[in-house]
């Protein structure tokens, strides 16, 4: 018998272990950088991101008492990317993470579905994320998800262009 997943809000005591969940889930990446300070600087966000008081929700993805994916939730561009030029004030999706042992088994679709619940809870018609070529597989499942691209509201962090997709609801 298997066990189903179940997404909830991050509780304290699961803290800990989101944060390692987010570090082991975006290590990939680490060799797609050329500048080793770029990547700690990138790491260092990731690793402090549950800390930051902007985030609306963390949703944590869970089969029994395994965590095994999770991704935050903004209200606006303002607050998830301290950008208001961009004029999102509609939720946005933020670290996106499936741990590395656990993919494959549609953890990050009950991430995406649970958004969408929050984001129509919310009122909103929309809901965001931003992602880089460096994700392609990510990418993929967003828009087999539904997500469109949205050109109008990208923007460059440093040399990398930081793609926006919309998933209308």
């Amino acid at each position: 018998m298997t066990h189903p997943i179940v997404v909830n809000e991050l509780i304290e005591e699961d803290k800990e272990k989101v944060r390692r969940l987010l570090v082991e889930s975006y290590q990939q990446y680490e060799f797609e950088y050329s500048n080793p300070e770029a990547w700690r600087g990138y790491l260092n966000n990731i690793q402090s991101s549950l800390d930051n008081p902007h985030v609306d929700k963390v949703l944590v993805a869970k089969c029994q008492e395994d965590i095994l994916g999770t991704l935050q939730l903004f209200r606006s561009s303002e607050k998830a990317y301290e950008k208001p030029e961009l004029g999102i004030s509609s939720p946005i999706i933020r670290l996106l993470a499936v741990h590395p042992q656990s993919r494959g088994r549609g953890i990050a679709q009950e991430l995406l579905k649970a958004s969408v619940h929050y984001a129509k809870a919310q009122g909103a018609s929309s809901l965001y994320l931003h992602s880089t070529d460096k994700m392609h597989k990510a990418i993929k499942l967003y828009e087999w998800f539904g997500f469109i691209r949205d050109q109008t509201k990208e923007f460059q962090n440093h040399d990398i262009l930081v793609k926006c997709y919309r998933l209308d609801l």
